[in-house]
């Protein structure tokens, strides 16, 4: 699957826009199997439900996912 993505990293939190087509402001992230799809999704969160959002990145063709920083005490 082609991926386009836009990412915004700020210190409270990090907003990963994916789409299957491409876009302007977007960059182009690579043609990839589940597999990839799948470690590209445990290296934005750990914590994450990867099954779901394959299903839903390949049901509607983009994803956003907006990830809080978590502070360590």
């Amino acid at each position: 699957m082609k991926i386009w993505i836009s990412d915004t990293q700020t210190q409270s939190h990090r907003l990963v826009k994916m789409n299957c087509e491409e876009h302007s402001d977007y960059i182009y992230l690579g043609d990839l199997d589940d597999e990839a799809l799948e470690n590209f999704f445990k290296s934005v969160d750990l914590t994450m439900d990867v099954a779901k959002n394959m299903k839903l990145i390949k049901y509607y063709g983009y994803l956003h996912l907006f990830v809080i920083n978590k502070k360590e005490n």
